[in-house]
């Protein structure tokens, strides 16, 4: 799985602990090899089709390790550590990530500066909004997505699942296929699709609007497996427009009922591939020659 652009600022910085000048493109190899990425893992691009998501994921490490200088920028694309950025490194910690960021005042200063209206908009930014550039581009959410996904009530967020789910083909034909069934004492459940008519094959959804620094953990799948199975189902799909911790992806992948897991990164490629609240702005039209035309009769 790739990483986080959180998970990689602690990598980041301990490569260019030796002081000197760094280009971040010369970073990404080294960056990838310590960390075991495939290389199908390294091809994986956003949905622009303009850069892989890895090479995203440094770049927005860099850019907040900079903001908290821990990072300077010595020319475009390049870089060294600071002296800050060395202190930290010999507290030795875990992982280095915005909470740990928020302790510097440029940091703070720099997230007070995105909060700050824009110019003649007359509106003042959330601190979701906030968040929502740097991290919809290290997840795959674009901003809009995210900002009406995360802003939206909880059922809007269930019947979207359910609309996607049927968009993908599950459910078949039926228009009545999937509903969403998310209330209070809803037993873990927040929407069914029914495979056939009579309801024999169901698919079980979960869906939870998270923020994108709270993960979904092993507890919370494993109340949904507990669900499915007080429902007498085999199958399930669990979606959050944040990520799931690794035990959590640990406990679904050797579970005896079928369940998926469906990350933030992963429904926001699904709802563009699938059309779901999304609709195309511009069409890109290649030509080539005709060869048959410029042939003489």
């Amino acid at each position: 799985m790739i990483p986080d652009y959180q998970t990689l600022m602690l990598p980041l910085l301990r490569l260019v602990d030796n002081g000197a000048e760094h280009r971040i493109g010369e970073a990404i190899e080294p960056l990838a090899k310590q960390l075991g990425l495939t290389e199908q893992e390294l091809a994986e691009m956003l949905p622009s089709g303009r850069q892989p998501v890895f090479n995203n994921r440094v770049h927005w490490a860099k850019t907040y390790l900079a903001q908290a200088k821990l990072l300077e920028i010595t020319r475009r694309a390049h870089f060294r550590i600071t002296e800050r950025g060395r202190e930290v490194l010999r507290k030795n910690p875990d992982r280095v990530d915005v909470h740990l960021l928020e302790q510097f005042p440029e940091f703070n200063e720099f997230q007070q500066r995105a909060r700050a209206p824009q110019a003649g908009s007359g509106s003042t930014l959330s601190t979701v909004q906030v968040n929502t550039a740097a991290e919809a581009a290290a997840k795959l959410v674009t901003p809009d997505e995210l900002l009406r996904i995360l802003s939206s009530p909880p059922a809007f967020f269930e019947n979207l699942i359910v609309t996607l789910l049927l968009r993908m083909g599950y459910g078949g034909a039926r228009e009545d296929a999937g509903r969403a069934i998310g209330r209070s004492g809803d037993g873990g459940i927040d929407g069914v699709i029914d495979q056939d008519p009579l309801g024999l094959d169901r698919v079980y959804v979960q869906a939870k609007r998270y923020k994108l620094d709270a993960p979904v953990s092993e507890p919370e799948v494993r109340a949904f497996s507990g669900s499915l199975g007080a429902a007498k189902a085999s199958k399930g799909v669990f979606v959050t427009t944040s990520h799931f911790t690794r035990p959590a992806c640990d406990f679904a992948d050797r579970h005896p009922f079928k369940m998926v897991l469906i990350d933030g990164r992963q429904l926001a490629t699904l709802m563009i591939r699938h059309n779901v609240g999304v609709r195309t702005a511009d069409t890109l039209h290649i030509k080539k020659v005709d060869e048959d035309f410029f042939i003489e009769e």
